[in-house]
């Protein structure tokens, strides 16, 4: 593993445990080099996804990404990281486990919303004005009505 502040590639690795959900391994590493230490985690892959777009563009599945957008929803939101964590990890292995090589994005976007529904009813709305794309205020109000229908 490369050093992310030399670019040593002769690092050791110092401790290694799993993460909470057991889904990753949690290394410590160190750079002899040049003292650094830092943290990898290294995650199971069933395949290799690709994410078909609405235009019909092709891209590599990322998680990465995944987590970014749905950090961005709940941004100065009170959500406990673990379950952001246990939120994306669910989605990826949903994802992987469907047995599809091929994704589309409007289906990851549907798993992100339930899963913010869940976890925070602000996040959940503003993921889903950048997702269905709102336009208009009213829009607001429909998502928010529809939310008040469903938790009666």
């Amino acid at each position: 593993m490369r050093c992310p502040f030399c670019a040593n590639t002769d690092t050791q690795v110092k401790d290694s445990r799993p993460t909470d959900e057991h889904t990753a391994i949690r290394r410590r590493r160190f750079c002899p080099q040049c003292g650094g230490r830092f943290t990898t985690f290294e995650r199971v892959q069933l395949r290799e996804l690709t994410v078909v777009k609405k235009s019909g563009r092709r891209l590599p599945f990322s998680r990465e990404k995944l987590m970014a957008s749905v950090l961005i929803a709940l941004r100065k939101r009170d959500v406990d990281e673990d379950r952001i964590e246990l939120m994306v990890s669910g989605i990826s292995r949903r994802l992987e486990s469907m047995g599809e090589n091929e994704i589309k994005s409007e289906l990851i976007g549907q798993m992100v919303m339930e899963g913010l529904k869940v976890l925070d009813e602000v996040a959940y709305i503003r993921f889903a004005s950048v997702y269905k794309d709102f336009h208009e205020a009213k829009e607001f109000g429909e998502i928010i009505n529809k939310l008040s229908e469903d938790d009666e």
